[in-house]
């Protein structure tokens, strides 16, 4: 993969540099695996769930967007469920795998850009996206974003795996 995994052996200045590494780790691993993907297993589901590799990708992009963005920054969002359609995960068929990547990129700079600035204490703005709770500090949603990474990570190694694509980490 491109990057090295961020093991805890190697030193971190402190907590913040240790979640952007693993949410850095995570994203650009799955960039990685569906870049190398054949263009026939993109919109293609191999579960029975019925998800895609594109799907997911775009999926994640969202998923940034809705805790960091919307959530956390308070941000006005029009569509933050807009990579749902009918409840599931969607993808237009105009949409390519270039610009999925490359919006799952950009959404993960404006993490990073976030994160970097914001004390892990800081509680986030008052969102719709809490559903009229109080919005949670930096630290809870990174620490959700991680488990989102990780768990649908480890689906996409299974998808790849089946696919002819790139195995393990």
């Amino acid at each position: 993969m491109t990057m090295p995994h961020p093991s805890p052996l190697f030193p971190a200045t402190g907590r913040t540099e240790v979640f952007l590494r693993y949410l850095d780790y995570f994203r650009e691993t799955v960039l990685a695996k569906v870049a190398a993907l054949p263009g026939d297993e993109l919109r293609r589901s191999r579960l029975p769930s019925g998800w895609t590799p594109l799907e997911l990708v775009k999926h994640l992009r969202y998923v940034e967007l809705r805790w960091i963005a919307w959530g956390f920054e308070g941000r006005k969002i029009d569509e933050p469920w807009g990579d749902r359609r009918d409840d599931r995960w969607y993808v237009a068929p105009d949409e390519t795998r270039e610009g999925l990547l490359a919006a799952l990129r950009e959404q993960g700079a404006h993490t990073s850009e976030v994160v970097s600035r914001t004390d892990l204490t800081t509680v986030g703005a008052p969102s719709p996206r809490w559903d009229g709770e109080p919005a949670p500090p930096l630290e809870r949603v990174l620490f959700h974003l991680l488990q989102e990474y990780a768990r649908h990570l480890g689906h996409l190694d299974i998808v790849a795996e089946m696919s002819g694509g790139p195995i393990g980490e």
